[in-house]
């Protein structure tokens, strides 16, 4: 690591930080400007819920909020309870008057400290809407990371028309 000085090389030459030896780690100076973002990664908390975890919030007072398409919905079923809001309309929903939100998704507006789980096919949606959840200001949220596919192998999806 010859002289990248706790960052790794590759970081260097996105940052545009030179070599302790006076070079560029590329041989070339970085396009300008850089933005890089860099998430904590020391943070461990994990926002992903089991099966049996979110079986036994299901009893309390918690939103699940289904974030695939509405055809899916028809086609797969869903996690008994849960309400669909499509990804690309979560960030709109979570910021409606609570009054157009009951109207469109037939449930109250949960408040910026109510629980929210938010579930998909397979982890991967729910984990973005849990990210788009956060950064509105959202302070309890999780997300099922085996999805519906998970679900499915412990009990029969609720099935819509």
């Amino acid at each position: 690591m010859w002289g990248c000085r706790g960052l790794s090389c590759a970081a260097r030459v996105l940052l545009g930080v030179p070599r302790a030896a006076g070079g560029w780690t590329s041989g070339r100076r970085p396009l300008q400007p850089v933005n890089v973002i860099f998430r904590n990664l020391d943070t461990a908390v994990d926002y992903s819920l089991s099966y049996k975890e979110l079986k036994g919030l299901l009893k309390s007072q918690t939103t699940l909020i289904d974030v695939r398409e509405k055809w899916e919905i028809g086609q797969f079923g869903k996690i008994p309870g849960s309400v669909n809001i499509p990804l690309g309309e979560v960030v709109e929903a979570l910021q409606m008057n609570p009054k157009d939100f009951k109207e469109r998704y037939n449930q109250d507006m949960p408040a910026k400290s109510d629980h929210l789980v938010f579930s998909c096919m397979a982890g991967v949606r729910s984990k973005k809407a849990l990210d788009i959840a956060m950064s509105l200001g959202f302070s309890r949220v999780q997300h099922y990371a085996g999805g519906l596919e998970e679900w499915a192998k412990y009990e029969s999806p609720e099935k819509t028309q």
